[in-house]
């Protein structure tokens, strides 16, 4: 069955070694931008074996989809606003000499219908070159982002990438493949969910979705509603809704074999919490699997917090107090439909794909190898 286009409207092997600044060593750097409704982020990495080393970085709340839900259009201050943060990225592009780059924008620039006039903007004013991609590639890409975090004894898995303007989730069937293959099918995944079939099994797409909900726009949804736990609810139950049309909702998968990968702030802070970091440390974070209780115990003490309480807990930050509760809401309906009482945690996503498939594509990094151990 070939995967549905959705109705409505993120590989690194191993782990990506990452740090904020690396002097700068022999080898081709690589730039990958993700400009999304809410933030801007860029990663420059160099290839390193079968992973890639990060060498600089960069993010910046911008909020280039504010006021887009009411006005279906970009408003001049975020515009500026952004275009100001890829100043910034370009800047960085120039120091580090980088001549590979993807800078690609999401669901603002989708819906936005003065997207075309942003991007000959943003060119005008900085020189790089942003294209706007559409939902099946931006899913592809968180996917692709994730295969190391498969673990070889999964069948089923479901990738969901929780962004500012829209979730994108992608249901994988791998029983065929042999176990030691099946992080490796999923990075194969890179040219498309309708791949061809072939003499070596590989991992199939069983369907796909791009939700037009994310955590700014879901939230822009529900601004009315006072009650603080009110509004969770509302926008916990109004999410799922929207999976109604995603083939696996309906039908239902067993639990065994059947694993789900998070990837997005929402979830990372979650993590955080749960680990009660008073620093937020990647190494412990990517790869970590959360079960539902323990998702749903941080969950609680945000809605037992309160706006205020979130507004100064360290570990939630000040760019996102505003949106964790729309992401939580998001995340608590998901883990409430599917049949599983376990995450796993990834602190990857969109950034990380551009990356390994411009990598993939000039032959300059290894194929991943096969993670080992048990599901947990």
């Amino acid at each position: 069955m070939a995967p549905r286009r959705p109705r409505a409207a993120g590989a690194i092997p191993k782990l990506v070694e990452r740090a904020a600044s690396h002097p700068a060593e022999p080898g081709e750097l690589y730039a990958a931008l993700d400009l999304g409704t809410n933030s801007c982020r860029m990663l420059i990495a160099r290839p390193k074996g079968d992973q890639f080393q990060v060498v600089d970085s960069f993010s910046k709340a911008v909020q280039l989809g504010q006021g887009l839900e009411a006005s279906g259009r970009l408003s001049r201050s975020s515009m500026a606003r952004t275009v100001q943060a890829l100043q910034i990225c370009r800047r960085k592009i120039e120091t580090h000499g980088v001549k590979r780059m993807r800078l690609v924008a999401t669901e603002a620039c989708r819906r936005a219908g003065n997207a075309r006039d942003f991007i000959r903007y943003v060119r005008r004013e900085t020189g790089l070159p942003l294209e706007i991609i559409p939902p099946e590639e931006e899913a592809r890409l968180a996917v692709i982002s994730c295969a190391s975090l498969v673990n070889p004894r999964s069948e089923q898995v479901l990738v969901v990438d929780i962004g500012g303007g829209s979730t994108e989730l992608v249901w994988i069937d791998i029983s065929r493949v042999p176990p030691p293959d099946r992080p490796r099918s999923i990075m194969r995944l890179s040219g498309g969910f309708d791949q061809p079939e072939g003499e070596i099994p590989q991992a199939r797409v069983v369907d796909w979705i791009s939700v037009p909900l994310g955590v700014a726009t879901l939230k822009d949804q529900f601004g009315d509603v006072e009650d603080d736990a009110a509004r969770f609810a509302l926008m916990s139950w109004f999410f799922e809704e929207k999976l109604a049309d995603f083939t696996p909702y309906a039908s239902g998968t067993p639990q065994e074999g059947f694993q789900v990968i998070g990837t997005s702030g929402t979830v990372t802070t979650v993590a955080a919490c749960h680990l009660n970091l008073k620093r937020y440390d990647r190494n412990r974070v990517d790869g970590l699997t959360m079960t539902s209780t323990e998702i749903d115990a941080v969950i609680r003490s945000f809605l037992m917090l309160g706006p205020e309480g979130r507004r100064a807990d360290p570990r939630i930050g000040r760019d996102r107090h505003t949106l964790i509760m729309s992401g939580a809401a998001i995340l608590q309906a998901l883990m409430r439909v599917w049949p599983t009482d376990k995450m796993s945690v990834a602190d990857r996503g969109l950034r990380e794909g551009l990356l390994y498939a411009q990598m993939a594509e000039d032959g300059v990094i290894e194929e991943m190898k096969p993670i080992e151990g048990e599901m947990k």
